[in-house]
């Protein structure tokens, strides 16, 4: 309930905003913020989702971007990037201080919830739970962002120049806004679309016979059954933007209930967002809670591990003889498939990477 309330909020603020801030300012000069160019190379996309209060701009995306990397949000150190290391496709091989496993910033913009519970509804409002005082990530202050904002003329002028506001001035409900704002429109930006299978898509290259054999269990019903949760080709972002129980546990027991958590409904127990398969090969440990360090244990888990439960998913339809029985050679085609959905344009993409 309180993140709705979140992004009613935000929402209501976005579209209260004004449509011609002040136009020039003495010391930081005209606002004239300019669209982001989105690559035109993920034709088979949908169109980038935006609320029309907060439109991706080369300005937003230039704030968001260093704000993304910098330590200035927080009391320890750390920053967005400590979590969402761009080289393992912007998650880390750890679970984070809450014993849960940290999501890959891959494709959030098409996203219809956020985190492993979906607690959070809109990227534009994603980041307000790190800027909370004493957040376990940041450990954010907002007096210290105040008074560092304050010592730093480059933010500000950044500030200006994206939103046509004087950060130093604002509340702190209205900073912490504008932050989440910059950040939401960096992590639109963070696309993933030229793995080795886009390339097969397009007629580029050819996949090998392990690969393809590996996307027909996948695609397969009767075998791997991936596709239901996991997407397939006329799916690019490789997850159907739901959250399940997949089997994981018999029994859910402290914070580890799932959706529950956000619902308080009994039929949520255990279920956890599907995460994108995009870059699945950088993004280890598997599982809401990190428990899988390799692929060969994810598909070992779903051939002979899956566990029973009153709110197990449907989908599972082989719970009862503990999953889809695949045989070796079936498992390493599977895996062999999975690999074949990297980016390594993504993950060394310049312009996704630390500005300084």
């Amino acid at each position: 309930m309180r993140c709705c309330v979140l992004v009613f909020c935000l929402i209501l603020l976005g579209s209260c905003r004004k449509d011609s801030p002040l136009q020039t300012d003495e010391l930081w000069g005209a606002y004239n913020p300019q669209p982001y160019p989105f690559p035109e190379a993920f034709s088979n996309f949908p169109p980038v989702p935006e609320f029309d209060w907060n439109k991706t701009t080369i300005e937003g995306v230039t704030l968001g971007r260093n704000l993304y990397y910098d330590n200035i949000l927080s009391t320890n150190g750390k920053s967005c990037s400590s979590c969402h290391v761009q080289q393992s496709a912007f998650t880390i091989s750890d679970a984070g201080p809450n014993g849960m496993g940290i999501p890959a910033h891959i494709n959030l913009a098409w996203n219809s919830s956020f985190g492993w519970t979906g607690s959070a509804h809109a990227l534009d409002s994603v980041a307000l739970a790190d800027l909370e005082e004493g957040n376990i990530f940041l450990n954010a202050n907002n007096d210290s962002i105040l008074a560092r904002f304050k010592r730093n003329e480059d933010y500000q002028r950044m500030f200006w120049n994206a939103f046509g506001v004087k950060i130093i001035e604002e509340s702190v409900h209205e900073r912490k806004k504008y932050i989440s704002y910059a950040l939401a429109q960096f992590m639109r930006t963070q696309i993933s679309y030229n793995s080795k299978f886009d390339k097969y898509l397009r007629g580029e290259i050819n996949l090998t016979d392990d690969e393809m054999a590996g996307y027909d269990i996948f695609m397969n019903e009767s075998k791997g059954d991936c596709f239901h949760c996991h997407g397939s080709e006329s799916n690019p972002m490789w997850r159907d933007n739901l959250l399940h129980n997949n089997g994981l546990n018999s029994v859910f027991t402290g914070n580890d209930l799932g959706l529950y958590s956000v619902t308080e409904n009994i039929n949520d127990i255990g279920k956890f967002r599907t995460p994108t398969l995009r870059n699945i090969e950088l993004t280890s440990p598997y599982m809401h809670d990190g428990r899988y360090t390799t692929l060969e244990e994810v598909v070992n888990f779903y051939s002979t591990g899956l566990q029973n439960s009153p709110t197990v998913d449907p989908l599972m339809k082989k719970v009862n003889e503990g999953g889809v029985q695949l045989n070796p050679t079936e498992k390493m085609q599977l895996v062999a498939f999975l690999k074949t959905l990297t980016d390594p344009s993504f993950v060394a993409n310049p312009y996704l990477g630390n500005p300084d």
